[in-house]
């Protein structure tokens, strides 16, 4: 029998501005704005086909099927429970979408044969060693127990020639995700800032694979207004409200061109 979560230690939670509401556990692995970042960024149409790999509850690509319709959604997540609350996830938002229980790096005979218009993912990032998460499936979600190398192999292994793969990921490791998409694909990268004048702790980076583009790095998105968190309220910039609310997109090719 599937391991699953009982409704009793789940949340339902909205996201953009209610067009996705997603079951999470209460205190396991919970996904914030770093996926609906990523889902924004997806530069997909209607007709293509996306692999979420690592896909957790489907909230990212429960986001980007709320902007672009008519997609094809597949979702690798190795922990059966969370795979298992993907695919509630996806039927209740009406969405169809297959979710895989694997090891992305052992993927079944019949997912290995597919490629796809898009891969995107959100891997892990935390060390492999260091104090452990109270809840192990959290810690299991937020640890780095499968290198980000074999992330961005795997990626560009089931992304079809011309087509895009989508991370989101800490700042500290774009000298790692360029290393490992550069001699392949061309590259953007935008850094997301939490406030003017504060560094960039987290990176979106793309990359287009066969693509022979030179490097992009797009200036930073702003997060949030002022220089300090007034109280309550998000205070999102109006960019990010834009995405965070309306499911705008996030559209780093036109970044590049203005």
């Amino acid at each position: 029998m599937t391991e699953q979560f009982s409704d009793d230690v789940l949340t339902q939670d909205a996201f953009l501005n209610g067009r996705v509401m997603a079951r999470q556990p209460r205190h396991g692995y919970r996904a914030a704005t770093d996926p609906v970042f990523l889902a924004a960024s997806v530069p997909a149409r209607a007709g293509q086909s996306v692999l979420e790999l690592g896909c957790g509850a489907g909230v990212a690509s429960l986001c980007l099927a709320a902007r672009v319709g008519g997609l094809s959604l597949a979702g690798v997540e190795l922990q059966p429970a969370y795979a298992a609350l993907a695919r509630r996830n996806a039927a209740s938002n009406g969405t169809d979408m297959t979710v895989w229980d694997a090891d992305l790096t052992a993927m079944p005979t019949q997912l290995r044969n597919q490629r796809f218009d898009h891969v995107i993912a959100n891997p892990p990032y935390y060390a492999p060693h260091g104090p452990a998460a109270q809840d192990a499936g959290r810690d299991r979600a937020l640890r780095e127990e499968t290198p980000l190398k074999d992330w961005m192999d795997v990626a560009l292994r089931r992304v079809r020639d011309g087509g895009y793969v989508s991370f989101i990921h800490l700042s500290e490791r774009l000298p790692e995700l360029l290393a490992g998409f550069a001699a392949r694909a061309s590259v953007m990268a935008l850094p997301l800032a939490a406030r003017t004048k504060r560094p960039a702790r987290r990176v979106i980076v793309q990359a287009r694979k066969g693509g022979r583009a030179p490097f992009v790095l797009l200036p930073p998105l702003v997060i949030h207004q002022g220089d300090a968190h007034p109280g309550d309220g998000e205070h999102f910039t109006d960019p990010v409200r834009a995405l965070m609310r309306d499911a705008s997109a996030l559209d780093l090719a036109a970044m590049a061109q203005a």
